[in-house]
Parts: structure tokens; sequence; C-alpha cells
């Protein structure tokens, strides 16, 4: 029996990304033991997979502005004491990055990693074996190309995220049928335009199908309220959990989404999604492997709401 450790700490988008290496590692040793390291914040993510045995949160960004905080150094030694109570067969760092290099190191195992050709940072000296994994790859192929070259198995064919939430109940939420907007992202260059969003409220509206705008921040809030303003039937939800985030759109009839994690969350989930790309390649990072997804856009060339409306009633009718 194999015992894996994987290393996939962030952010969340690639987390998503990482989940079909347990699916294969699954596939190909069907008694495999596999852990996940991953940040606190994403946790739930690597949780909703069955065959992740132990999930090891780690606290990489809240540490680094409290190391001078004996609470903080306290977090890091037990995080090292839990990371180091397991010898594995395999540690596979997918991340790629002096954060998620350290962590290998620190772990007890075989280390594996991206050479120097196919790595963001010169970390091949962190591990015991590096491969080459082309950067033209999608993100989701280049996790699992890593992990099928260090475990030595041949990839299946189909991409599976391997995934399952149960569809949430809130008191907020009245409609039976709601759709849910990502129109909010971290980076403002990947945002869509609010005349596109409004427009894409009033076909759902027409629908019989209202419309929830998850947020994460106070300005993201302010922006879903701005435009819930402008259009019938678009609710400002409370402030969401990831595990509640997941529940909403597991229950939703569709997902539309800049590019931003929770989009690729509900393509992995298996709910009908388009994904809008305004600044970012969607053949390196856009929604992959998904029967019922569909990326639109592309960099400086976004797509028009006439063009998501096409794409939501072509995977409707597939499905």
């Amino acid at each position: 029996m194999k015992s894996i450790l994987l290393v996939k700490t962030s952010s969340l988008g690639d987390v998503v990304h990482n989940l079909p290496v347990v699916s294969d590692i699954r596939s190909a040793f069907p008694g495999a033991e596999i852990d996940w390291v991953v940040e606190e914040g994403f946790a739930a993510i690597p949780r909703l997979h069955p065959a992740v045995r132990h999930v090891l949160p780690v606290a990489i960004r809240r540490w680094r502005s409290q190391l001078w905080r004996r609470e903080a150094r306290h977090e890091v030694s037990a995080f090292l004491q839990q990371l180091r109570a397991r010898k594995y067969d395999a540690v596979i760092d997918t991340q790629g990055l002096l954060k998620s290099a350290l962590i290998a190191r620190a772990a007890h195992g075989m280390r594996f990693g991206l050479d120097w050709e196919s790595a963001r940072e010169p970390l091949a000296p962190f591990y015991d074996r590096t491969f080459n994994v082309p950067w033209r790859l999608h993100a989701v192929q280049r996790n699992r190309a890593l992990a099928a070259h260090a475990l030595g198995y041949v990839l299946p064919a189909q991409v599976s995220y391997g995934i399952h939430a149960l569809p949430a109940k809130f008191s907020w939420l009245r409609e039976a049928r709601y759709a849910v907007l990502l129109q909010v992202t971290s980076a403002e260059r990947k945002l869509w335009a609010q005349a596109h969003w409004i427009e894409l409220g009033t076909y759902f509206s027409q629908s019989g199908i209202g419309c929830v705008l998850p947020w994460g921040s106070a300005a993201e809030r302010e922006r879903g309220e701005r435009l819930a303003a402008r259009s019938r039937g678009i609710i400002v939800p409370p402030a969401l959990g990831l595990e509640e985030a997941a529940g909403l759109l597991a229950g939703a009839q569709a997902v539309i989404g800049v590019d931003t994690g929770l989009t690729h969350l509900a393509a992995a989930l298996g709910v009908p999604t388009v994904g809008i790309y305004c600044a970012t390649d969607p053949a390196a990072t856009g929604l992959y492997g998904c029967a019922w997804a569909a990326n639109l856009g592309a960099i400086g060339a976004p797509p028009q709401a006439a063009e998501v409306i096409a794409a939501l009633e072509r995977i409707g009718n597939g499905k």
C-alpha cells in the first residue's frame, strides 16, 4: 500500500486543479493512502474528495506576518510535527513555489517536483527527483503529468475531479431555481463589464430563475449591491464560508463566473458552468475536463452577454 503526500497549498483555483491527481492515483493504486497539505482557508476542497485520507492545513499566509508572536511559532511547530509524523513513499510538490518546496523538503519521504525548466522558481535542489512538464499544458494536465511521472503510472484518458457536494439550504434563499453569478475577483483586469451582468440577470429573470452574487470582501459586496439595484431578481447573500459556497454552487441551475476559484469549483462539481475570460488565457487555466462547462473570451477579448447566454443554452441542451 502506497502512502503519498501531495503539496498544493493555494490558491483556490490551483487547489481545484489538483483534485484530478487524487483520482488518478487512486485509479492506479486502489489502496493508496493520500494526504494533502493545503492552506487552511482552502482545506474544505481536498476534504470533498473521498480518496483524501488526511488534510494537513498550513497557514503560511497568516504566519508570515505573525512569526514574532508565540502563538504563531507554536502553530508552525505543531504543523511540522504533524507533517513529520509519517514517512511517505512519495512526497509530490505540484505547486512548484519556494513555500511548497520547503514543505516538501520538511516531510519524510522521496520528494518529487518540477525540473529547472518547468517551475517558476529554481527549486530542483529541494527534491530527490525532478521531471520536465511542458508549460504549454493546461494546469490540470501539468499536475497530473508530474504525479504520473513520480509514481510511474499511465494517465487515464478521462479527467475526474472526484468530488461531490450536497446542495445547501439557506434561510435567505427562497428561489427554488437559481443561478450563481461569480462577478468578482481579486484582479480588477479580470472583471466583466456590469452592463453584461445586467443583461444576464434580465435573461434569468425572464426565465423564472433568481441570481445569487457571492462576495468575499466589502468592496465585492458593494459591487454586487450596485448590480442588484439595477437588475431584478438578484440576491446579494451574507458572507459564505467555502463549504457553504460549495453547497450553494451544487444546487445551482447554472454558474457563470469570471476567472476565479469558485468558477473552477462549480465546474468540478458538475454544475453547468460558463467561464468568462477577459485578461487570462483559458487554454492555460480555463475550465478543463468538465462535461458541462464552456470557456469564453481571451486576453483583451471578453465575450458579449449574448455569447454567454448561447453557451448556457448549448450546455443545458447537452445535459
